[in-house]
């Protein structure tokens, strides 16, 4: 029996497909200029640009689940290309609020009567997300922010995670085979990731946990969260009152100094991820803001990840690694995490990374170099393209969000500096010095220990040689199923060459030459079978993506 929640996404499918048919088709064209036939074509960033604001178009139209998703696709640069990214970065969660009656139903079968349970409630929310949507009340004689999530979101997420699902096995007929798999995992990261922000105990529970790790510092206010008023689909919190971060002319008149709140909010992102592991993995203007003290205050952490040790360590290694500019050790970092393929072109990499950490100092770059590396990247990256393991995809977007609001704050911010100075403070250049002396001497004992047993192993396998006692097992590794593909071309050509060979017999002997023509017509798909095994798939390329947008400028002028 089809339930209501299959009917609504089978719907919901027919939805998605209908708004994204007209790219659907663009992108069948790529690769079959007259859709059955024909080469593939070409597509220039202007194009790609027209693409990337129609899906930002339709993303919108479709609603709460495919913004975030898109906000979400905005942060993966291993699966769209530059162009796509850079339009999907201003998409904004901001949706008109849903009629007060409806969250008022959702807010007192959590948590009771209204009036019985607050002081005064102000009825107009003073923002509306996809999601969710937050109201002003008192609570005890304090003000307090009231987060309530949207009537009936529930049902729509479910069926169109599953309309979602559904497509993308067409989805994948367009991509790359590493993309695709990308794509496979960013739906399942996605299908989690809005579950979890719908969840408000668990919004709670991070935000209590943040507030927790930073409880001694007094550069920085978190709300404190009313657990008695607090639910499953309602979060109750402190109230703060700030100047929005981005709002400089505002922080000016207020006398703010506002490189040090810069340097807060980067020294504050760093020991989350660094060190505490957990962190507020959405820093957007809107959700940061500056009381008359200076601090900088948090809000809304529906959004909120983890970051295990493997992660954390490697991310000091390539901190450390730029603050020395130690190119090498950037791409063995970058490497070691899964970001970088092993076979990436180290050179061209090295003076990607170089020309990056000029760019993030504020250097002056000559406009020639500038061309030549991109040149360089263009014809050789891209066979390389870049992938984000899942726990570092929401990392890098931290980041780049982030530095944007430093760098807005303060233009001659310099992020490496900080990091730098971070580093140090904490200890983390002592400790990584360590760790390599250790790995050092490690080495050396190894080689040492080599020196005295590989000797030994080498006579031993020279006499059993020599003794004729010497088996030897080879064990054939197919990754890329070149065997099983050699296989198949040899079937297809013997088959082929026997539906041939007996055409041309009936057409010789037998009185109806109709016969050889329906053996010729059997045989066209193990011709056709024969020449698309032969074909040499193309590569997507996959453009690199670089946290600044000076490159970008720098290109353009």
């Amino acid at each position: 029996m089809v339930t209501l929640v299959n009917f609504r996404a089978y719907w919901r499918f027919l939805v998605v497909l209908r708004r994204f048919l007209p790219l659907i088709i663009a992108y069948w064209r790529d690769r079959k200029r007259f859709f059955l036939f024909g080469g593939s074509r070409d597509v220039d960033e202007a194009t790609q640009r027209e693409r990337a604001d129609v899906l930002l178009d339709t993303l919108l139209t479709l609603g709460p689940t495919f913004i975030k998703l898109g906000q979400l696709l905005s942060t993966r640069p291993d699966i769209l290309p530059p162009a796509y990214i850079e339009v999907l970065e201003g998409l904004q969660d901001d949706v008109p609020p849903a009629p007060w009656e409806e969250s008022k139903r959702v807010l007192e079968a959590e948590i009771g009567p209204i009036d019985e349970t607050f002081d005064d409630f102000d009825t107009e929310s003073i923002s509306g997300a996809s999601l969710g949507q937050v109201y002003t009340a008192t609570y005890e004689g304090d003000p307090v922010a009231i987060k309530v999530r949207r009537p009936g979101i529930e049902e729509l997420v479910e069926a169109d995670l599953r309309a979602i699902r559904w497509s993308l096995p067409l989805v994948r007929r367009f991509i790359g085979g590493g993309r695709a798999f990308s794509l496979e995992n960013l739906s399942d990261e996605f299908a989690k990731t809005i579950r979890e922000e719908m969840d408000y105990r668990r919004e709670r529970e991070m935000l209590e946990e943040i507030r927790g790790n930073f409880a001694d510092n007094d550069r920085i206010r978190i709300p404190t969260a009313y657990e008695a008023v607090s639910g499953p689909r309602v979060l109750t919190m402190e109230y703060i009152g700030g100047t929005k971060i981005s709002r400089i002319d505002e922080l000016d008149d207020a006398g703010l100094d506002r490189s040090e709140v810069a340097g807060t909010l980067q020294d504050v992102y760093l020991q989350m991820i660094i060190d505490d592991g957990v962190f507020h993995a959405d820093p957007h203007p809107g959700n940061l803001a500056v009381d008359d003290d200076g601090r900088v205050i948090f809000y809304d952490f529906g959004m909120s990840g983890r970051v295990d040790p493997f992660i954390q360590e490697k991310i000091v290694e390539f901190y450390v690694a730029v603050a020395r500019q130690d190119t090498d050790a950037i791409l063995d970092t970058l490497i070691s995490m899964g970001t970088l393929s092993p076979e990436v072109d180290r050179d061209v990499m090295g003076e990607v990374m170089e020309l990056a950490i000029a760019d993030a100092r504020g250097e002056d770059i000559e406009q020639y170099r500038v061309n030549q590396i991109i040149e360089q990247v263009e014809s050789t990256i891209y066979e390389f393209p870049l992938r984000l393991p899942r726990n570092l995809a929401l990392v890098l977007r931290v980041a780049t969000v982030v530095e944007g609001v430093c760098v807005t704050l303060d233009p001659e911010f310099d992020f490496i500096s900080t990091a730098t100075d971070y580093l140090e403070r904490e200890g983390y250049y002592e400790q990584t010095a360590k760790e390599l002396a250790q790995d050092a001497g490690r080495q050396v004992q190894r080689t040492t220990e080599a020196l005295f047993t590989v000797p030994p192993k080498a006579d031993d396998f020279l006499d059993r040689a020599n003794r004729g006692d010497l088996h030897v097992e080879v064990s054939l590794d197919d990754d890329s199923r070149v065997l099983d593909k050699l296989a198949m071309r040899i079937a297809y050509s013997v088959l082929l060459a026997v539906g041939v060979l007996s055409a041309t017999i009936l057409y010789a002997f037998a009185e109806d030459p109709r016969l050889a023509a329906v053996v010729l017509l059997l045989a066209t798909p193990l011709a056709l079978a024969l020449y698309r095994s032969f074909r040499k798939k193309r590569r997507i390329p996959g453009n690199p993506q670089f946290t600044r947008q000076g490159m970008k400028e720098r290109r353009d002028d």
